[in-house]
Order: structure tokens, then sequence, then C-alpha cells
């Protein structure tokens, strides 16, 4: 088995040597031997092999300027660490190089030349294989350049721990340290960039877009990345393609479809240049303008890509460039190739002839005869067309041609390779200058420099840790990689010779916080080559502030239809996904775009209705005080002393109450006004009803009395009317006592009624309370009402009763109008509505009760006289006494019809009736003249069917005895009547 397992891997050395002859490598020898791998070609040919012979290997087209300048930046770094005294003293790095052709069948024939001698050497066969020339071991390559070519080469490499460190391959796949065991980069993974892709599209506010990717380990990883992030931020993807350099025809004309007919403008590329180069050209032919190509810096900067007669199709580029290095003396060394002077590299002689357009003649493969026609590379193929070439002269100068293997203004791929090196390098200085017992291997035990392996180099290089030319810390993380940021760059048409160029826009800081790791320069980017506004590449036109984003069922989310918020809700963005809510205390505007203050509601000072209530309450105030100045000053006349002129005065104060309390509810009710206003209504109407009612009652009680006694005037005395009425207003004030304490009223802010307004009112905190303090009032009202029905009799200066009975009607009606009105009303109305029930009562007692007065006080001042009052005291007395002398004679009448129907002379004094009907008893002419004069007034008392005169006469005595008798006995009678009558006169007078 190991002999068998020794002839296959020198079969496998024999082949790979045998197909990369002298010309088809560089290769120095050294000390140390180091790999390395780049695509100094972009392609192979398409060659059918049906096996009628032995397979050949495929020849190599497309030539990679780009690719050399990488291989010529190895060859620099190795030579300068050759040449340095410090870096591996005494110690020659050799290096042995070789072309990939971009693809994985080149690579992996190359990588089995590194493997196969550092199988033989591992293995120890010499004595199987009789191998007599020792051929170094290659302990390190640098490369390769795709993902998926490294992806291929470090399987192979890693299951020898011969390290590989990759200078351009990005794939997020290879940081695998389980499948990838010895890969190392000096170039960020893809993480980063698929992440700062996604930052791009949002910045712009991007969401529809389109995904082309490389049918690689490059490109399938890197868009898979991007969908998620694209996930994240709400980015939709229209179409998702996979490309490759070697697809037919027919699947690039179904690409190119998909993207002609996509209403997506922003496409997404993670693919290399080459890969892209059928799909660009395609495009070109069918002039397809327009859209924004988001570039992977594995094409940002290639040069098959941007080519000034694919500008017009891709001119709105925006890419991801590495941070470009120094590196001090490379652009010299660039200028000194020559082919007879660059005897290692075996790629000088095809450079020279692709940069000159030329051929060497101690060649065979260009020959004039052999040289093939190139359909072109990267940089543009070839200066001519024609199939043959002339003969070089070797004295061409390389700086008169402009390729890009001179461009070295921007040293990105071309600085990683450097670092690529120098990483090992370092590595290698670490085991050369270990000390024993503090090295990385068992018991700190240190490799030996001379005798080195390849797996000892891979230990060092994953605890690498150096400072760069540029003063930067390079070392590896654990997954081999190094963070690096990048450069944003947009496409520019230059001016001077048209062709194109990358304008730095921005740049990435993967080391920043989220939302600040991205920074673009918009006044420096050039859509299309020339335009400053950003295109449009939405689904759906951009719905603006007022309206939200509202999902069409079978669409993906991106493809919405544009919502009006809702009222009480607003978005003040485009493209919002939802409406806010306003603030409790705000409302949306009629745009929906920002909240406004809710209007404030409450019955104001300054509106129109709140100034008219305010005005009536102040007029009732001033009618009050108006008619408590005129009783005042008229407050020694009968009628304001026969109107208990304290009660009035008091009555009246609490007349002036009630009109101010209605003030209580007009403005921004607050806490301490909330708290007052029930409590001075409810008192002041109670105060207000308690002195009628006990103004009411005394009255009736002194006229219903039979003979008023010094008892009666004691009981009803000034004292104890004070006494009545504060207890009668003590009980309301308990009320609201309690009211206060248990549940006091505060302000409150409505926002329940109506959406767009506030209502400030008052909570009562219990409306039992309030109907406790209204039926109290009503109640008392009521006891009022029934004193006053019942005293509808009295005299005409003391018969207040109508005008009592007709407020208290006023009051039971407004305040029974109240309760369904308070019940039905809200908001600032609810304040109103109490206010007029409180205007409408006070006016209804004011007017009722004093008006009258005033009116004979101020413009009937005849009226307001002594005689006057007493007239109509004694009219009533009259009228009492001749309601008893009719029954008294109609009794006397009966017994005397009784006792034999004998008949008896008239008396002198008589009471007489004048009605419709015979008078039944005359009275004389003179004996009623004679008592008028006496009394100065003459009284008719309405009762019954008739009019009662009522007077008292005194005449001569008759001849007779009889007449004498019956003279005495009439007055008898009318002395009594007359007696009963005066007292109540004088009963009443503290009352004038």
């Amino acid at each position: 088995m190991t002999l068998y397992s020794c002839c296959l891997i020198l079969l496998l050395f024999t082949w790979s040597t045998s197909a990369y002859g002298p010309n088809q490598r560089a290769q120095k020898k050294g000390d140390i031997i180091l790999g390395g791998l780049f695509p100094i070609h972009f392609g192979v040919a398409a060659k059918d092999q049906d096996l009628k012979s032995r397979p050949e290997s495929v020849e190599c087209i497309r030539y990679n300027f780009r690719g050399f300048r990488w291989l010529q930046a190895m060859i620099f770094a190795i030579e300068e660490i050759n040449s340095s005294p410090t870096l591996l003293p005494n110690m020659t790095l050799g290096y042995r190089i070789f072309d990939t052709c971009n693809t994985v069948s080149k690579a992996l024939e190359a990588t089995l030349s590194f493997v196969a001698q550092n199988k033989i050497d591992s293995l120890n066969l010499d004595e199987f294989c009789n191998c007599s020339e020792h051929i170094p071991s290659t302990i390190a390559v640098v490369g390769a350049t795709g993902s998926g070519i490294s992806t291929a080469v470090a399987n192979l490499l890693g299951l020898f721990y011969i390290p590989q460190v990759s200078y351009a391959s990005s794939s997020r796949l290879l940081s695998n340290k389980n499948q990838f065991k010895s890969f190392l980069r000096t170039i960020p993974n893809d993480e980063h960039q698929a992440t700062a892709m996604a930052d791009i599209i949002e910045y712009f506010r991007w969401n529809w877009v389109g995904t082309i990717a490389a049918d690689d380990d490059y490109g399938r990883p890197g868009i898979e990345k991007f969908r998620e992030e694209a996930e994240e931020r709400d980015i939709c993807i229209d179409f998702s393609e996979l490309i490759s350099q070697y697809s037919d025809e027919e699947e690039i004309q179904q690409v190119v479809e998909v993207i002609q007919n996509s209403t997506a403008r922003v496409i997404v590329v993670f693919s290399s240049g080459p890969d892209l180069e059928p799909l660009i050209r395609e495009i070109v032919r069918r002039n397809i303008t327009g859209k924004i190509w988001l570039a992977s810096e594995a094409w940002a900067s290639s040069s098959l890509i941007a080519m000034p007669e694919f500008f017009r199709v891709i001119g709105s580029t925006i890419g991801f460039a590495l941070k470009a290095g120094q590196i001090p003396g490379f652009r010299e060394f660039l200028q000194k190739v020559h082919p007879k002077k660059s005897t290692n590299n075996g790629f000088a002689k095809e450079f020279w002839e692709e940069t000159f357009n030329c051929y060497l003649p101690d060649g065979s493969k260009n020959s004039p005869a052999s040289t093939s026609f190139h359909k072109g590379n990267e940089e543009g193929l070839g200066n001519g067309t024609a199939a043959f070439r002339p003969p070089c002269t070797g004295n061409e100068n390389i700086t008169s041609v402009e390729t890009p293997y001179m461009d070295y203004t921007h040293l990105r791929i071309s600085y990683n390779v450097y670092l690529a090196v120098y990483s090992i390098a370092h590595a290698l200085q670490d085991i050369y200058t270990c000390t024993p017992g503090k090295g990385l291997f068992t018991n700190g035990s240190c490799a030996d420099i001379k005798k080195v392996e390849a797996w000892q180099v891979l230990k060092h290089l994953r605890h690498l840790n150096f400072t760069n030319n540029m003063g930067e810390q390079v070392d590896f993380d654990e997954f081999g990689d190094l963070v690096g940021n990048y450069s944003i760059i947009n496409w520019h048409l230059s001016p001077e010779d048209g062709s194109v160029v990358f304008e730095e826009v921005g740049h990435y800081n993967v080391y920043a916080k989220k939302g600040e790791r991205l920074f673009i320069n918009e006044n420096k980017i050039l859509w299309s080559g020339f335009s400053k506004e950003v295109p449009f590449s939405n689904c759906s036109r951009d719905c603006l502030p007022g309206t939200r984003k509202g999902i069409i069922e079978g669409e993906p989310t991106c493809c919405f239809e544009c919502v009006d918020c809702p009222d009480g809700e607003y978005s003040d963005e485009t493209d919002a996904s939802a409406c806010d809510k306003c603030p409790e205390d705000y409302w949306s505007n009629e745009n929906h775009t920002s909240c406004i203050p809710k209007q404030i509601e409450f019955l104001s000072w300054t509106e129109p209705f709140g100034i008219a209530l305010t005005l009536f309450a102040v007029l009732g105030i001033f009618l009050t005080s108006f008619v408590l100045g005129v009783f005042t000053k008229f407050r020694n006349t009968p009628i304001v002393k026969a109107t208990n002129r304290e009660l009035s005065y008091l009555l009246l104060f609490s007349l002036l109450c009630c009109f101010s309390s209605s003030l209580f509810f007009i403005g921004e009710p607050q806490n301490w006004t909330c708290r007052l206003r029930q409590p001075a209504f409810g008192i002041s109407f109670v105060l207000c009803i308690s002195c009628i009612l006990v103004k009411t009652n005394r009255v009736l009680l002194v006229f219903e009395a039979k003979i008023p006694t010094s008892l009666h005037r004691k009981w009803w005395g000034l004292n104890l009317q004070f006494l009545l009425v504060f207890l009668c207003t003590f009980v309301q004030i308990v009320i609201c006592v309690i009211w206060l304490y248990t549940a006091p009223p505060s302000s409150y802010r409505n926002h329940e009624l109506e959406d767009e307004i506030i209502f400030i009112t008052c909570h009562e905190g219990s409306l039992m309370a309030l109907g406790f303090l209204i039926g109290y009032t009503c109640l008392l009202a009521a006891i009022c009402f029934f004193f006053a029905f019942k005293s509808r009799k009295l005299p005409e200066n003391f018969n207040e009763a109508k005008f009592i009975t007709f407020s208290m009607l006023i009051f039971f009606i407004v305040w029974i109008s109240f309760i369904p009105a308070y019940a039905s009303t809200y908001g600032k109305f609810v304040s109103a509505v109490e206010v007029i029930a409180i205007l409408a009562a006070s006016f209804g007692l004011l007017a009722c009760i004093f008006f009258n007065k005033v009116y004979i006080i101020l413009f009937k001042p005849s009226r307001n006289t002594i005689e006057e009052v007493r007239c109509s005291t004694a009219a009533h007395a009259f009228k009492v006494a001749a309601r008893a002398t009719l029954r008294r004679s109609n009794v006397s009448r009966k017994r005397s019809n009784s006792l034999g129907g004998s008949t008896g002379s008239t008396p002198s004094s008589s009471i007489s009736s004048k009605s419709n009907h015979e008078d039944p008893f005359p009275l004389p002419a003179s004996a009623e003249r004679q008592r008028q004069q006496q009394r100065g007034c003459k009284q008719k008392v309405s009762f019954g069917s008739g009019t009662v005169t009522l007077s008292l006469s005194f005449e001569e005595p008759q001849k007779n005895a009889m007449a004498n008798r019956n003279v005495k006995r009439r007055n008898s009678l009318e002395a009594q009547n007359s007696d009963d009558s005066l007292m109540r006169h004088r009963a009443l007078l503290p009352l004038q």
C-alpha cells in the first residue's frame, strides 16, 4: 500500500510538472519555497474532449494584466524580504508561482505540484522511490483569487495542513475552520460586504431590487447573506439569477429577458468580472439602460466590465473596493519588467507580447504561425485585431503604453498580495527567533527553521501579530480573517480620455456602531454618468406623509397601496409602515402629517355664550343690589316694614349670592372652582328659600290666630326667625361638607366625548350628593309653595302669596327641566344648563317678590302710607267679622223663626250687603258717611256671589225701649268684632 501511494504521488507530480513547462511558471530557488496562484489568464479555451486520443491540457486564453501585476507584487515582496537585514537574515525565500487561468482545474493542477513533494517528504519514501535529488517543500501558498477556486485549493491543501493565504477570496464559507483548516486571508469576508450593500439600498430608500450571483462559492453565499440582510430591512427581491462565464447563450438570453422585463432598477451583483462579462455584453447589445448596478468588490473595479463602450449601460455602478495600500518602490519594480531580464519569471515573455501586440521570435507559442486571435481580456486584450503580430524589438518602453498593469494609483489586491507574503515571512521570523521553552509546540518547544514544515508555519500564522509598513496591526482572528473597511466607488467617465474612472464617494467602517458605519457623499455621485437625481427603484410609489403602506394580497410586502391615516393618527415620514397615534392631548391635523393640540373647550368668558350668561348674571347682581338699595333708602316706609325688612335684606343678600354663584360655572374649571360652585349654588338657594319660607309662614300664623297674644309675638320674634333660617341652611351646609370630604369634585379633562376636542369639565365626585343638594332645595321650595298657597287670602300689602306661588312654580319648572337637560348635554353645555337654571330661578324669585314693591315705592308713593296699610289690614279684619256676623245672624233668624216667627225692628247699626239680590241688612247712608269720615276709608270685600260693604255707625237713641235694647245688642256685637280686628291690627304693628 505504501509503495502504491508513493507511485501515485510521483505520477501526479510528474504529470503536473509536465503540464507546466518552463514558460508557464515563475520559479526561483531558495531555502524556503512559497507557492503562488494567480489568474494570468481569464479562462481556458473550450475544447471538446471526445477521448479518442490522450487528453491534453486545455489552453489558457484572454490575458489578465492585473493578474500579472499581482504576481509581480509577490515577487517584489519576496525580493524585498530577501534583501532585508532584519527579517529572516541568512535565509532565502524562493517561490513557485503558477497560472490558475481563473479555473478550478488549472488551480488544482498547480496545487498538486505543491502537495506532491511535501507528501513525499512526510512519508520518507526515499528507500522505495530511490529519489536522488531533494526538491524543497512548499511551506505556504499565496492565493488564489476567486472564492470558488480557493475553496477547491483549500480542500486539497488542508489535507496536508499547508497554509494558504488568499489575497482576494472573500466568500464567508471559507471562514469555516472545520472544513478549511489551513485557510487564511488578507481580505475581509463577504459577511460585511453583503451588509454594506443592504445598508446602501436602505440609505437611498430603495426596496425593489434584483440580484445576480456567480454560480460558485463566491456568488451564492454572498447573495444569500444579502437576502438575509434585505429581509431584515423590508427590501424585496424581484428576481434572483445565477450566471457563469461558461453559461451558454440561451441561459444568458433568459437572464437578460428577466432583467429587461423587471420593474426593479437596482441590480445587486455578487460575481467576478469574467463571470459577469458575457451578461454585460448581451445587455449592451440590447441597449438596456436605466439600471443601477451595485457591485461587489470582485468586479467593482474590473477592467473587463469598466470599459467605455459599456458605460452607457453600467454608468450608474456603485461598488465596493478594498482599502488601498502603499508599497514603496513597487512602481519602479513594475517598470523594470523585461523578458530578457526577468529570467525567473516565465510569464514575462507573454506579458511583453500582449502589452506591445508583438511576438518574440525565440518562442514558438506566440510565433506568427501559431498566434491565435484573442477575443479580448480584462484590460482590453491585445492592441490589434490581426491574427499575426509583428516581431518585438525588445526596446519597447513599458511606460508608453496604458494598461492596467501600470495602474498603481489604487493598490488594493496588489497590497493584499504584498501583505500575505509578509504575513508568512513574519511567521517564519517567529520560528527563527523562537526561544526554547517559550515556543508554541509541546513543552514550549520550537520548530527548526532549517527543517520547518508546513503545519508548523500554519501554527505560527494562527498566532501572528505584527505591524505592517503602514503602521497597522495585522493579526488573523479565530476564523483566519482580517477585518477591514471598504471604500465606496462610483463609475465616472473621464473627460480627458473617455476612460472609466473610479471616484471614491464614501466608505464603510465595519468597526463603527450599527447605523454609523456607512458614509456617502451624495454630491460626488453621478447617476448614469451625468445626473444628480437619485433614481427610483421601488415596487410602489412612496406613500406621502399622512398615509401608511397597506398590504396588497398576493404581492410582496414592498408592493403596497397608500392608505390614509385614520383620525387621531399621523405619519410624518415617507413610506411609513404604520401610523402613529397622537398623544392623549393631541389630534391629527387635516393632512394627518402631524399632531396638533386638541381644541380645549369649556364655558369660556370670551365666547359669546359665556359673555351673554355673564351679562345676565351681572344684570341680576345689579338689579338685586338696586332693590336692596331701594329697600335700604325707604326702610322706614310702611311697605318695607310690612315685608319684614330684616328678612328681606337677608333674602336680597341670598339672591346676590345666587347670581354670583353662577359665575363660578364660567371659565376654565379648576379644582377649587369645581369644589366651590355647587356648594355655593346650593347654600345660596337654600338661604333664599328659607327666608321666604319663614317670612310667609310667620304672616300666615299671625293672621290665622284668633287673638294674637304676646306669646305669638315672642314666638315669632326676629331672633327666632333668623334661627329657623340658619337651621334650614345648616342642613345644606352639612350635606356640602360631607360631599366635599367623601368625594370632592375636581377638574376633569374629558377625551371621550369628541375625538378632536378636550372638554374641561368638573367631575362632581358623587351624583348622589348632587342629588341630595338639589333635592333638599326643592323640598324647601315645595314647603314654601304650600304656605304661600295658604296665604293667598291675606291682605294685599301682606299677601305676597300669589307672587311667591308663581316664583315657586317658576323654580319647579326650571329645576324639573334642568334634570333631563343636565343628563342629555355634555361638555361645556352642562355648565351652561346649570347657569341658565340658576339665573332663571334667581330672576323669578327677584321679580315676583320684589319688583311689585319697588314699583309701588318708586312710582306709586300714595299707596306707601300708613293709612293704606291699615285700611288693608282692617279690610281683612272686617271680612272676618262679616263672615262671623252673617253666621250669627243666620243662627238668630233660625231661632226667631222657631219661637213664633215674630219680627223686630231693625237696629240702626247694621251690616249691609249689596248684591244682585235684595240686601238683607240695609245700612243708613248717614251712618255709612260717618264711618268713612271716622276711618278715612271705605272697603269693599268680595266673597261669595256679591260684595259686602263693612262699616261701623252710631245713631241717636230710639224713642221706644225695644229700639234701645236693639242698639245695645248691636253695639255690643260690633264692639266685640271691632276689638278682634283691632287686636289683629295691633299684632301686626311690628310687621309695619
